[in-house]
């Protein structure tokens, strides 16, 4: 289990070693064919920022070595904004008094169908963690509803235990996405103080169930702005390249949200600007060539729109953050707010405009 390994290291250890990084680090790490994580610390300290030009040239040579230019499209379905959780940077959380609202099986259809004249063909469903409301049974009935529409269904809810995360597998289930928001772990308990999310070490095995359930893919990622994003990305760092070794099969991607605003959020500890971003996500593609790198509407559309160059390997268009937001329920209460609101067609747009090509559809399973 990968707690194991976190707890042979030390948050302010690591924190005042990624922070004596100097200028010979980085080009020793940038000179490399493979990079460790000894590499990947000098590339995302502060010692790296002179070299952006270089870390963004060699991410996008990296990228398209990998990837080519074609940029994998999603949207997310929020099916529930119910939650048990009080966590103090989110608008789902239990002290926030909202009105709340769960999708039924005919409005998660409608919601649906919206989705696909749109041309999406991956679809990430979305839920506070609410598990009597938004529980596997309920979870199983939108992953079989949907799969007879998309190719490929993914999960960012409340984590599972490995038999449930089995049953929604074979249901249909493609890719979870679980972030450990923070992986300091006294920051983490004042983010997340009631609920079953309050359990730091529940959550941070969560991966190691999916791999043993044999899930396809896993998407990992810390919320930016709770703690120092360099040592949290570190952490994210050791974490996959655990998952790697330890669950070979899967396929693995990386998210990197900024907080934004939302109903009773706190004011960021730590906010990341443009630049570190862009230094961030070329770091990442620096240090592992095979992961894919996601960016969602969160960012704005200039960020989007010259990032996409750099790393990225899909991006969302057209969200909405709120239980029935494209149809059904469009005035019901957001997550957060979006930045880049732009039609999924503007969107296409602007990537072939690049020479990128949008995928909507990477590959079906077929039993």
């Amino acid at each position: 289990m990968f707690q194991e390994l976190f707890d042979q290291y030390q948050w302010d250890e690591i924190k005042q070693s990624i922070y004596r990084k100097t200028a010979a680090d980085v080009e020793v790490a940038l000179r490399k064919n493979k990079r460790n994580l000894e590499d990947f610390k000098a590339l995302i300290s502060p010692a790296a920022m002179p070299y952006l030009e270089e870390m963004a040239m060699l991410s996008h040579r990296l990228t398209q070595k990998r990837f080519g230019k074609t940029l994998q499209l999603y949207i997310p379905l929020y099916l529930s904004n119910e939650c048990q959780n009080i966590c103090t940077y989110c608008g789902f959380s239990l002290h926030n008094q909202i009105p709340r609202k769960t999708l039924s099986p005919s409005e998660i259809q409608q919601e649906a169908g919206y989705l696909k004249q749109q041309g999406f063909e991956h679809v990430l469903l979305v839920t506070g963690e609410a598990n009597r409301t938004v529980g596997v049974d309920y979870l199983k009935n939108a992953i079989t509803l949907l799969k007879q529409q998309f190719a490929n269904v993914s999960m960012e809810v409340q984590p599972l235990e490995q038999d449930e995360y089995e049953t929604l597998i074979d249901a249909g289930l493609h890719t979870v996405l679980v972030y450990q928001e923070t992986y300091h772990k006294d920051d983490y308990k004042l983010h997340h103080t009631k609920g079953k999310k309050s359990n730091f070490y529940y959550r941070l095995a969560t991966p190691d169930r999916l791999g043993k359930a044999g899930i396809h893919k896993i998407g990992l990622g810390v919320l930016i702005g709770l703690e120092d994003w360099r040592t949290d990305n570190f952490f994210t760092a050791l974490h996959l390249q655990y998952l790697e070794k330890t669950y070979w099969q899967t396929k693995y991607s990386i998210s990197f949200p900024r907080l934004r605003p939302a109903e009773g959020l706190i004011e960021p500890k730590v906010v990341m600007n443009d630049k570190e971003l862009v230094q961030l996500i070329c770091a990442w593609r620096i240090f592992n060539e095979e992961v894919e790198l996601s960016m969602s509407t969160r960012e704005n559309e200039k960020f989007r729109d010259h990032i996409i160059q750099l790393g990225i390997t899909s991006i969302s268009a057209g969200s909405k953050t709120n239980p029935g937001g494209y149809v059904t329920a469009v005035e019901s209460l957001e997550q957060f707010e979006i930045d880049d609101s732009r039609s999924p067609a503007e969107v296409v747009r602007m990537i072939e405009r690049q020479g990128y090509k949008a995928v909507w559809k990477d590959w079906e399973a077929f039993a």
